[in-house]
């Protein structure tokens, strides 16, 4: 589709800022359709913007009086000036916590700061995802919400669907956790498993969306995934604003697809071209299980193309062994002066039970590759602890109770009496 054929964002309120979409390999540019691959040249498509002009404190005050949610962010998203009045589940504007206990632990003299995204609707971020992609479905009129999912995208896109009156069919890799199941399943739609990995299933909903059985559907991570991508930004619009307007030194994102390191970045890189922060230098750093660790193994090379590799970790909510964001989230971190690392499943589960004992926030697994990473990347000196630092949970430990249930059992069982407390040691 030739770029001069793009409307102006002027003429499609629909989208609100947005202007088309546009390649990141070519810079090719389309009109703003349910589109996901350039037809010049393959590469990924992303939600271009004219930004709103003016002053910075006018923006900023109006952001401010906008509801506590991602909707306080509709002047920066593809997204109708109305968003905040249809049926959504309106996640965001979650808790940035100062976590000073774990800085203690951890040796962090600079501030650290956990940015817990369980506290959405379905307890992960994909809440905020799904909400931009739902969007974009009822504009172009689809009739059926779709994805391919490690668990948490799936009961995200069951349970918007269903606030939004829509038909949801969501695949998921047969062997997942039983709470991420029982949640994608309870909203009352249709719930495949698929036997294989996340890679395998998303190779099929490739082919469904091919084919005429999958007229009408929009798959929120595939055909609707540059307007998807963008809800990963409200992360780093909360976080700036929760921190004073403010960028932090350090930041640490988990890694499956990559996409929500890469938009992050693009969210922090928007508030400074707006002038709504001042510009610093920041870094942003990758976090990976050791058992499905494509970015951290290309970035520890020096590599720019990431080999896929085969899944085998508790943290199944990463477990995507062909990132489609892998090479950008290279560049991000180097540009950045950040780092990819990876942590075993055993540092993992230690550091889901660190934040829990330190902090009182039960994170799920991916919570604990991202505290586990912070940990490895201050003792080995790529991070610095005198820097202030965000570190992210994506999702609620309730979803992934199997990574931690060996360990975590009663202290003692002991017969309803004082004499039993006492000689259990219990009694302090």
């Amino acid at each position: 589709m030739a770029a001069q054929t793009v409307a102006s964002a002027s003429t499609d309120s629909a989208f609100g800022p947005a202007s088309a979409l546009s390649c990141r390999e070519c810079g090719e540019r389309f009109p703003l359709e349910p589109l996901f691959a350039c037809e010049a040249c393959f590469g990924p498509l992303e939600v271009a913007y004219d930004l709103p002009s003016g002053d910075p404190e006018t923006l900023r005050k109006r952001i401010e009086s906008g509801p506590n949610n991602i909707w306080r962010y509709a002047p920066l998203l593809p997204v109708p000036a109305d968003v905040a009045s249809r049926p959504n589940l309106n996640p965001g504007f979650t808790k940035l916590v100062k976590a000073d206990n774990l800085a203690r632990e951890l040796g962090v003299t600079g501030g650290l700061h956990i940015k817990d995204d369980s506290g959405n609707p379905t307890h992960s971020f994909k809440d905020r995802v799904v909400a931009i992609a739902l969007e974009a479905a009822r504009t172009f009129g689809l009739t059926t919400l779709s994805c391919s999912s490690t668990g948490n995208l799936a009961g995200a896109v069951g349970a918007a669907a269903a606030r939004a009156g829509f038909r949801s069919c969501v695949f998921i890799p047969h062997d997942l956790e039983e709470g991420k199941v029982v949640m994608a399943a309870v909203y009352g739609g249709e719930l495949v498993g698929i036997e294989g990995t996340y890679d395998d299933v998303n190779r099929f909903c490739s082919e469904l969306i091919g084919d005429p059985i999958g007229e009408g559907w929009g798959f929120v991570n595939v055909n609707l995934r540059p307007y998807y991508g963008e809800g990963s930004k409200t992360l780093a619009y909360e976080i700036c604003e929760q921190l004073g307007w403010r960028l932090p030194d350090n930041i640490v994102i988990p890694i499956a697809s990559g996409s929500q390191l890469t938009k992050i970045d693009k969210g922090l890189r928007e508030l400074i071209e707006l002038g709504l922060v001042e510009e610093k230098p920041y870094r942003v750093y990758g976090a990976q299980a050791e058992g499905c660790s494509p970015v951290s193994t290309a970035f520890k090379a020096g590599h720019d193309v990431v080999r896929p590799q085969k899944p085998n970790t508790i943290a199944k909510s990463l477990a995507i062994g062909n990132p489609a964001d892998g090479p950008y989230v290279l560049d991000i971190a180097r540009r950045t002066g950040g780092a990819v690392e990876d942590v075993t499943d055993e540092q993992v589960v230690d550091a889901i039970k660190l934040l829990a004992r330190t902090e009182g926030i039960f994170a799920e697994t991916a919570g604990g590759v991202t505290v586990g990473v912070l940990r490895k990347l201050i003792e080995t000196g790529q991070l610095d602890p005198a820097g202030e630092t965000v570190v992210l949970n994506t999702g609620d430990g309730l979803k992934t109770l199997d990574a931690v249930a060996p360990t975590s059992r009663p202290t003692a069982t002991i017969r309803p009496s004082l004499d039993a407390f006492r000689a259990a040691g219990l009694a302090g």
